[in-house]
C-alpha cells in the first residue's frame, strides 16, 4: 500500500479517541432514539439478559420470565409493526406510564396473556453476551435504577460496546498496513459512524464484532509467529470460544478460523517445527474446546442437540426441504441472487428495523452502499489477484482470510435459505425465502472494514492523503446525514428516553 511510514505519528491515538467518544455518543443517541421493543427478537434478548441476572440460564423454551413481563407490556410501542389505521381510533396509544392505571389496566392485562402464551425461541443461544448483559443489569439495579430506565441502561451497555470496536478496528488496520494512516483511521472512523441499528438494540449480535474481530488479531499474530508461545495459544483458544459462545451464527467464521490455524499447523511439521508448537497447540485446542463442548453439552441435556436450534426451528414452524428440491430456489435465478447479495449487503451496513410495518431504510441509500461495497471488494479483489506483489505477505494473508470470511459467511447463509421450506413464518416465508440479515454476519465487521478501507485506499492510491481524508470525510458525513434523514421521524416518539 502506498503512503508515508507514519508509525510514530503522536497525533494518532489522540484521533482515534476522539472517534472512540463520537462513537459512544452516536450509540448513545440512537439507542435514547429508538423505543422498545423492536422487532429483530429485541423483547426476547430483553428476557434472557433479565433471567441471567438472577443466574437463571434457560433449560427449556418458555414464555418470558416474571420480572421481563411488565416490562414487555408496558414499555413496548406498537409502531414497528403495526400502521396507524391497524390502530383502535385510528393512532397509537398513549404510553401506559403516562395515564392513570385504572386506564391502561386492561390493555397491560391483555399484553401481558399474550406473552405469557409466548415461547422464547432465542433460549438456547451462547450466553456470553446474556451473562455479561445481565451483570450490567444487577449493576445499574442496585444503583436504583428499575423499568424503563433501567432498560435503556441495558442498551447503553453498547456504548462501550463501540467504543471498543474503534479500538479494535484500528489495531487489526494497524497490524495489517503498519505503514497506512488512511487505512487505520478509515476503519476506525467508519466503525463510530456505522448506522447499523443492531448497535441501538439489546441484542447478542453486538457482541459479534467484539469477539471475532479479536480472534482476527490473535490469528494473524498466529500466522505470523515463527515460534508458538502457550500465551498466544491460550488467548486465541479463548477468543475462538468467546466468538462460539456469543452467536450460532458465527459458526462459517470458525469454520474458516479453524482451516487458517489447520494451515499453519501444516506449515509447521513442513518445516520440521511442530516439536516445539506441540504444547501451544494442545493449549489452543483445550482452550478453544473446553467452553464450547461446555455449552453445546448443556445444550444436548436441555435443548436436545449440541446446538439448541432442532427445538427452536419446530417452534418457528420451519420444516427440511429435501435436496432435490434445493436448485428451484430462487436464489439461483439473476433476481433472487441479486435480492439476496443486495438485501445482506444494505442490511449489514444498516441493520433491518422495520417502522410502521415497512423498512427504516430508503432505497437509494441501501443502493449506494451496496453499489460501493460490491466496487471496493471487487477492486481489491482483483488487485490481489492481478497484482499480488503491491501487498507484503502477512498484507495478503489478512486479505485472503477476510475475504474467505465473507465467502463462508454468504455461503452459510445461501444454504439455510434453500434447507428449509419457512411454511407460514413471517422472516423467512416462503413469499421470500432468504435469510437477508446482514446483523448475522457482523462478527467480519473488522476483518470486512480492512478489506474496506485498504479498497478505498487502492482506488485512490494516485490522489495524496489530504483528498483522500476529504473523500472519508464525505463518505461519513453521507453516512451520517442519511442516518438521520431516514430516523428523524422516530426522535419525537413517545415511547422513547427522552420521554420517559
Amino acid at each position: 500500500m502506498n503512503g508515508p511510514a507514519i508509525n510514530h505519528n503522536p497525533n494518532e491515538r489522540l484521533i482515534v479517541l476522539l472517534l472512540g467518544l463520537l462513537a459512544a455518543v452516536h450509540v448513545f443517541v440512537f439507542s435514547a432514539t429508538f423505543p422498545f421493543f423492536n422487532p429483530v427478537d429485541e423483547p426476547f434478548h430483553v428476557d434472557l439478559v433479565v433471567r441471567y441476572s438472577h443466574g437463571d440460564i434457560p433449560r427449556t423454551f418458555g414464555p418470558p420470565c416474571d420480572d421481563a413481563m411488565p416490562l414487555l407490556a408496558i414499555f413496548g410501542t406498537t409502531e414497528y409493526l403495526w400502521t396507524p389505521e391497524s390502530q383502535p381510533g385510528g393512532h397509537y396509544a398513549t404510553p401506559p406510564w403516562k395515564l392513570p392505571m385504572s386506564e391502561v389496566q386492561a390493555r397491560l392485562l391483555g399484553r401481558e396473556i399474550i406473552w405469557q402464551t409466548t415461547k422464547n425461541p432465542e433460549a438456547s443461544q451462547p450466553p456470553l453476551y446474556y451473562a455479561v448483559a445481565g451483570l450490567w443489569w444487577r449493576f445499574w439495579q442496585q444503583l436504583g435504577f428499575v423499568d424503563g430506565p433501567l432498560l435503556y441502561m441495558a442498551k447503553f451497555l453498547n456504548v462501550f460496546v463501540i467504543a471498543g470496536l474503534v479500538w479494535l478496528g484500528w489495531l487489526a488496520a494497524r497490524k495489517v498496513f503498519p505503514e497506512n494512516l488512511f487505512i487505520r483511521v478509515a476503519v476506525a472512523a467508519l466503525i463510530a459512524l456505522m448506522p447499523q441499528t443492531t448497535f441501538y438494540a439489546v441484542s447478542n449480535d453486538v457482541f459479534s464484532p467484539l469477539t471475532f474481530g479479536l480472534t482476527f488479531i490473535l490469528l494473524l499474530d498466529f500466522w505470523g509467529a515463527e515460534k508458538l508461545s502457550p500465551r498466544l495459544a491460550i488467548a486465541l483458544g479463548l477468543a475462538l470460544a468467546a466468538t462460539f459462545l456469543t452467536k450460532i451464527s458465527n459458526l462459517p467464521l470458525l469454520v474458516v478460523a479453524g482451516i487458517f490455524i489447520a494451515l499453519k499447523s501444516f506449515k509447521l511439521v513442513r518445516d520440521k517445527n511442530s516439536r516445539p508448537a506441540t504444547l501451544p497447540l494442545a493449549l489452543l485446542i483445550l482452550c478453544t474446546g473446553l467452553p464450547i463442548a461446555a455449552w453445546m453439552t448443556w445444550c444436548k441435556v436441555n435443548f436436545g442437540d449440541f446446538t439448541g436450534s432442532a427445538m427452536k426451528i419446530q417452534i418457528l414452524g420451519w420444516t427440511d426441504q429435501p435436496p432435490a428440491k434445493w436448485l428451484h430456489h430462487p436464489i439461483f435465478s439473476v433476481s433472487g441472487f441479486w435480492y439476496f447479495i443486495e438485501r445482506n449487503f444494505s442490511t449489514f451496513w444498516q441493520g433491518e428495523f422495520l417502522w410502521r410495518h415497512r423498512p427504516l431504510a430508503i432505497p437509494a441509500v441501501d443502493l449506494i452502499y451496496v453499489v460501493l461495497t460490491l466496487a471496493v471488494l471487487g477492486f481489491m479483489l482483483a488487485v490481489l489477484l492481478r497484482r499480488p506483489s503491491s501487498f507484503d505477505a502477512p498484507q495478503r494473508t489478512a486479505a485472503w482470510f477476510s475475504f474467505a470470511c465473507i465467502a463462508a459467511a454468504f455461503a452459510f447463509f445461501a444454504l439455510l435459505s434453500v434447507k428449509f421450506d419457512f411454511q407460514g413464518c413471517f422472516y423467512p416465508s416462503r413469499a421470500l425465502p432468504f435469510f437477508v440479515s446482514g446483523r448475522l454476519m457482523l462478527g467480519m465487521l473488522i476483518p470486512f472494514l480492512v478489506l474496506f478501507a485498504g479498497g478505498l485506499d487502492r482506488l485512490t492510491k494516485k490522489f495524496p492523503n489530504r483528498v483522500k481524508f476529504l473523500g472519508l470525510f464525505l463518505l461519513l458525513a453521507f453516512m451520517l446525514a442519511s442516518e438521520i434523514t431516514t430516523d428523524w421521524k422516530i426522535f419525537p416518539n413517545e415511547y422513547n428516553w427522552f420521554h420517559l
